[in-house]
């Protein structure tokens, strides 16, 4: 079935009510409303994942935990408020090698592709790429510049450390972390039988971002 109403619906109220006991007494509404809808999600965008990057892994078993790590969450609330899937090479490396994700929320949803933690030898080697003008950066920056449904995002320097570089590659190279992103409150569209379609067809089109990330892997010298 695809996400309805009560996808976020349930997210948000697990998340106010915190409570492990009542999480396990809805256990069948977290099955039916957030876990059945992202399995369905995840097998009907994998042909357009696929045609990406043959390793990726699609497995629905891999959807992010509901709760937190108890011994990293000292403070928080047990329960989240938003639920995401991850499409990477492995699981070991989700954190570490670029990846396309999707994630809902109470209020919308959002999806990309790039890195949750990038690594100051990729960065490097991505920065290498940049500046020389290779075919992997070029048409990756023609891809991102001709789209308007993402956004390049990371936290900035805050100094211009390559003041003689074109304003185009500076936003690539002044970053200490560095992701394409879309935010939409769009639930008529997260309802949608064609959400898959429509989310697997724009992770196509910056297709070429994926892949110069995956270069500045291959390169990287640590």
């Amino acid at each position: 079935m695809p996400f309805t109403a009560k996808t976020p619906e349930f997210i948000f109220e697990n998340h106010v009510h915190d409570s492990k006991e009542g999480f396990h007494e809805h256990k069948s509404d977290y099955e039916k409303y957030v876990k059945e809808p992202f399995r369905e999600f995840v097998e009907l965008i994998e042909p357009y994942i696929k045609e990406i990057d043959a390793e990726i892994s699609c497995d629905p078993k891999r959807l992010s935990r509901i709760y937190r790590d108890a011994r990293y969450s000292k403070g928080m609330s047990v329960f989240r408020d938003y639920i995401w899937y991850t499409f990477s090479r492995t699981r070991e490396n989700a954190t570490s090698l670029p990846a396309f994700y999707f994630s809902v929320s109470p209020g919308g949803f959002d999806y990309g592709c790039g890195y949750y933690y990038t690594t100051t030898p990729t960065l490097v080697a991505l920065r290498k790429l940049v500046i020389s003008g290779d075919y992997s950066f070029t048409a990756a920056k023609e891809a991102y510049m001709n789209q308007k449904i993402f956004n390049l995002g990371g936290d900035l320097y805050k100094k211009d450390r390559y003041p003689d570089q074109p304003e185009e590659n500076k936003i690539w190279l002044n970053r200490k972390n560095i992701f394409l992103y879309s935010e939409s409150k769009d639930f008529k569209t997260l309802y949608s039988k064609s959400l898959p379609q429509k989310i697997g067809e724009e992770f196509n089109r910056i297709a070429p971002v994926y892949r110069l990330f995956m270069k500045a892997e291959q390169i990287r010298e640590d």
